[in-house]
């Protein structure tokens, strides 16, 4: 009898952990093939693949103007997002971003492979979300987390507590950004209060010369030139514009820290700290030379 028992004891068991085993989900084999056919998925895809998973980036990548990780992406062959050549990598996760070509989206979607599709960063608090979200596409769920932990400390790092200095952001055609943007973020994490916001830009859009005059910021915030000559970038010549340069600070940042919702905007912070300290140097300057 105590044999029997103990036999039932142990089939019970067994059949008790086979139940647990069904019910449990299987886990997902990371992805081997993974193709990334956006500026910003590009970098978080390179920032957080294991070596070999990641098969092909974007063109953009390996642009200077646009772009954070040049060197990095001239590792990998590029793509410009056609559904045809990415479907002929035989991927198995594709990265994109919701702006992207969206037939080829579509398309690449209607042949059954996977698409992810992340959402343009518009907040710091953002940027932990897509690094999570391209990490679990990949399996690299652990890396993810590494990296949200190294950029939450230097965004702590980063922070400039200095009276705000009002900024404005003007480019080629007299192209600004205001409040709710990842460029107003980094503007105000390093003591500067955004000029566009304070004129009730929402988002992108132009802002007039006429009005950038008139507003008197304290600095001038322009992106390097692009190689060659534009019409768009007449303006940026213009002895207005250049008059208020020469009265506020000026700084000239590389775009590839400012557009995309990936740790690379610590780049940015960097450059725009700095430019606030000198800023604030000057200014202290200037207060002790008209004592």
């Amino acid at each position: 009898m105590r044999v029997s028992a103990r036999l039932s004891e142990q089939v019970g068991a067994l059949l008790l952990a086979a139940a647990l085993a069904a019910a449990a989900p299987a886990v997902a084999e990371a992805p081997r093939r993974v193709v990334s056919i956006n500026l910003c998925t590009d970098q978080l895809a390179m920032m957080l693949a294991a070596p070999g998973q990641l098969l092909s980036v974007s063109h953009l990548a390996t642009e200077p103007q646009t772009s954070a990780m040049v060197e990095e992406a001239r590792a990998y062959p590029a793509n410009r997002g056609q559904a045809e050549e990415v479907f002929l990598m035989h991927p198995d996760v594709v990265l994109a971003g919701t702006f992207t070509a969206r037939q080829s989206v579509d398309l690449l979607r209607s042949l059954g492979i996977e698409v992810v599709e992340l959402p343009p960063a518009n907040a710091f608090s953002d940027i932990p979300d897509q690094l999570r979200t391209v990490g679990r596409a990949l399996g690299r769920e652990a890396r993810a987390e590494e990296l949200v932990a190294e950029f939450e400390a230097d965004l702590a790092r980063l922070k400039v507590d200095l009276p705000p200095a009002r900024a404005a952001m003007y480019y080629p055609r007299g192209y600004t950004t205001g409040s709710g943007t990842l460029a107003d973020a980094i503007l105000r994490h390093t003591g500067f209060s955004n000029v566009a916001a304070e004129l009730g830009l929402d988002g992108g859009g132009d802002l007039p010369l006429e009005r950038l005059v008139m507003a008197q910021p304290d600095m001038i915030v322009t992106s390097s030139p692009y190689p060659g000559a534009s019409r768009a970038e007449e303006l940026m010549d213009h002895p207005a514009l250049q008059a208020v340069r020469a009265e506020a600070g000026s700084v000239e940042v590389s775009d590839g820290g400012w557009i995309c919702g990936t740790p690379a905007v610590l780049q940015a912070l960097e450059v725009m700290g700095e430019a606030r300290r000198n800023l604030a140097a000057v200014r202290l300057t200037e207060l002790d030379g008209s004592r």
